[in-house]
């Protein structure tokens, strides 16, 4: 089934207009949110023509899904219909976005992380959990330490699936409240080909004796969109459909490891000109969904060292949290991928640990691995648990607290560090003060003007780990 898929022809077909409106395609929980933070809806919200899909069907055309920030659907069409579906009159253009001739995914030739089990020397055992130094790097302990782990926040993990999410504590039967696939590979959404899914899920609700991560107590959906198949723009609407989605069900937080540059068909392939935040459809989309109310965290890219050099999309997009890679000392990692964007604007925006950086593996037990794949979940369980300590506050607000507190704020790293690494205390207080008792936490870093410190045990240090009182 699946290679019969791969050989059709695939298309956005896009409509010349929408129906009059009924009740916008938003949940409850959406409305309420809107309602709360003062966003219109409007032509957006409401969905596409269904009699317009329905008329597509009867030319053959299956329809994956549809699109309504951009009035159109995704569909496979016989090449002998497409001629007659494009002089439809409600049709106003039609875009192939997957041929029939794949040449081997480039997904499978991208620098997947590889993990390796971590173990604890003596000296890490006393500072703590392995996971908990990653979260020190950007100060969150002191929040978990007051009771914050991303309660009321709806988090939304967006991958290419999820193997065996048991590992994570309680995860399935308390905090997943649903799951949806964009995709038509096939696989079963919590197959083995997911392990990528589940390692950055780890980062954000992995709860075990060894290890806890950024937002344990937050409620996620879990969402498909990368196609292990091939490696074409259908994924990039794919991606669009579940960012509209997730808006639907009213999503806080959106995290997205998933980036594009190059396919299979090298005709589609992107060049820098196009990083510009306003070209592909999934940047536009995930710009939208920051408007919208969400606060979006999307992977910078692992190319700083290759030929590419340059961040992926969406993480071009406006308004959201690009995250690039740093290790525990928070020096960046020569894989992180380079901004500033195409039209000049600071990317990545923030780094979070994605150099040996620490998750779950299958057995439950820790691994490391690197990626900024892995930093982004850090980010976005970050800014679910500062969101759990601020709650009337919006995405806009959270993302411009994340930025002001990351260490590079007044001179920002147009290419490597962006905005630097964030300090969720100092985004909470909205200072760069300790804690009233710092002598309660045994370790976590923070800010002194531009310069950014460890506290450990009652002492402060360089970054590079020189005492400095």
């Amino acid at each position: 089934m699946i290679g019969l898929l791969i050989l059709l022809n695939v298309f956005f077909v896009r409509f010349t207009d929408k129906p009059a409106k009924d009740a916008p395609a938003l949940s409850p929980r959406a409305i309420e949110q809107r309602q709360k933070w003062n966003i219109a809806v409007d032509e957006l919200d409401y969905p596409v023509n269904a009699a317009y899909l329905d008329s597509l069907r009867k030319y053959g055309a299956t329809v994956h899904h549809t699109s309504r920030w951009f009035n159109g659907a995704t569909c496979t069409i016989d090449n002998q219909q497409v001629e007659q579906v494009a002089r439809l009159p409600f049709v106003k253009d039609i875009e192939t976005t997957r041929d029939n001739s794949p040449r081997g995914s480039f997904y499978a030739r991208r620098k997947l992380p590889v993990m390796n089990d971590a173990e604890a020397s003596s000296a890490q055992q006393t500072a703590g959990l392995l996971s908990d130094q990653q979260l020190a790097l950007y100060n969150l302990l002191p929040l978990h330490e007051a009771g914050y782990h991303g309660q009321g926040i709806l988090i939304t993990v967006c991958d290419g699936g999820f193997t065996d999410v048991n590992i994570l504590k309680h995860f399935r039967q308390e905090q997943e409240l649903g799951h949806f696939d964009f995709t038509d590979d096939g696989d079963d959404f919590y197959s083995e080909t997911g392990h990528h899914g589940m390692f950055c899920l780890g980062f954000i609700s992995g709860l075990t004796d060894d290890y806890r991560g950024a937002a344990t107590q937050a409620d996620y959906y879990l969402m498909r969109s990368e196609e292990a198949e091939s490696e074409s723009p259908k994924e990039m609407d794919n991606l669009v459909a579940a960012l509209e989605a997730a808006d639907s069900l009213g999503t806080n937080v959106f995290s997205v490891s998933l980036g594009y540059f190059l396919f299979d068909n090298d005709e589609w392939s992107l060049n820098y000109s196009h990083l510009d935040g306003r070209t592909t459809r999934c940047a536009r989309a995930a710009t939208i969904a920051a408007r919208k109310g969400m606060l979006v965290c999307v992977a910078a890219g692992n190319e700083g060292d290759d030929d590419w050099h340059w961040i992926d999309t969406p993480a071009d997009a406006d308004s959201i949290l690009t995250v690039g890679a740093v290790d525990v000392n928070g020096q960046i990692g020569a894989f992180s991928s380079y901004g500033p964007s195409y039209d000049g604007r600071v990317k990545p925006d923030v780094c979070a640990v994605g150099v040996q950086s620490t998750t779950l593996n299958l057995n439950g037990k820790t691994t490391r691995g690197n990626g900024t794949s892995f930093a982004t979940p850090l980010i976005a369980g970050m800014a679910a648990t500062l969101w759990s300590a601020l709650p009337d506050e919006n995405a806009m607000q959270i993302r411009e607290r994340i930025i002001r507190s990351a260490h590079l704020y007044n001179n920002p790293d147009r290419e490597r560090y962006g905005y630097g690494i964030p300090n969720a205390y100092a985004a909470y207080t909205g200072t760069t003060a300790l804690p009233d008792n710092p002598s309660s936490v045994a370790s976590f870093k923070y800010m002194q003007g531009n310069t950014l410190y460890i506290y450990h045990n009652g002492h402060a240090y360089s970054i590079v780990g020189r005492l400095v009182k």
